[in-house]
């Protein structure tokens, strides 16, 4: 199975230079995320939903011992390093998120990380929880790469994850987490997502975020993603049309 899925070289050998653009490392596996594993994700949810019937579901969520699992994107709709990815033209608040993403082979079990980001639309989620496939699932709303880093012992939980959105080459912000700060154990994601389902080839999760910015951000045509996290590299995208 890893052998139809591009590797990156491990942390100790020499850096490769990557192409201008990258093709997400995936073949035909699908791409699940996770939701509310993060204090800070906890509260811009709450946030964002303050105003909605069942805002309190994230809280309930955050606390509950089932994780908040969903379908994100078919292969088809994942870009790689340096592609485009989209904001909804029906959304007026969009931001995206930085994840940790594992690959696990059919068998279950995490053979594999890269870097996901899961765009999001944040007032069409907070409008209401039964809209989240529409504020999550559009094309162009997911990216992983740059590469699939297969180490030979499991992550860190030291390793920091890092975020910086750009404008006109102007930062406009910029934050970093620890994985550490995950209120769930990566095994308990991964195994609430193989509870009733197969994969034959496998599958992708994004394991949620710790990173979110202020209220009174949002992107905009133009801006440029980066998303780093150590020992795998970086992502970047550029948001289009």
């Amino acid at each position: 199975m890893l052998e139809e899925i591009n590797n990156c070289p491990q942390a100790n050998q020499t850096e490769l230079a990557i192409p201008e653009t990258v093709l997400a490392p995936l073949n035909s596996q699908e791409v699940w995320a996770s939701g509310v594993t993060y204090l800070r994700s906890r509260e811009a949810r709450i946030e964002e939903a303050k105003d909605a019937t069942g805002g309190d579901f994230y809280s309930r969520v955050y606390d509950a011992e089932r994780p908040e699992l969903f379908f994100k994107a078919a292969p088809y709709r994942v870009t790689g390093h340096n592609g485009m990815v989209r904001i909804r033209k029906d959304s007026k608040w969009n931001v995206p998120e930085p994840e940790l993403t594992l690959f696990m082979c059919s068998e279950g079990s995490i053979e594999g990380y890269a870097i996901g980001n899961d765009m999001s639309s944040r007032d069409i989620e907070g409008e209401n929880p039964l809209y989240l496939p529409q504020a999550k699932c559009y094309d162009g709303a997911a990216a992983v790469g740059p590469c699939l880093y297969v180490p030979e012992s499991p992550i860190n939980q030291d390793t920091k994850i890092s975020l910086s959105i750009k404008r006109d080459d102007v930062e406009l912000f910029s934050d970093t987490i620890l994985l550490s700060k995950m209120k769930r154990s990566l095994s308990e994601l991964s195994s609430y997502l193989f509870r009733e389902m197969s994969f034959p080839s496998g599958v992708f999760l994004m394991t949620g975020t710790g990173i979110v910015p202020s209220d009174d951000f949002s992107l905009a045509v133009g801006d440029n993603i980066s998303i780093s996290i150590e020992g795998i590299g970086t992502l970047t995208n550029t948001v289009s049309q």
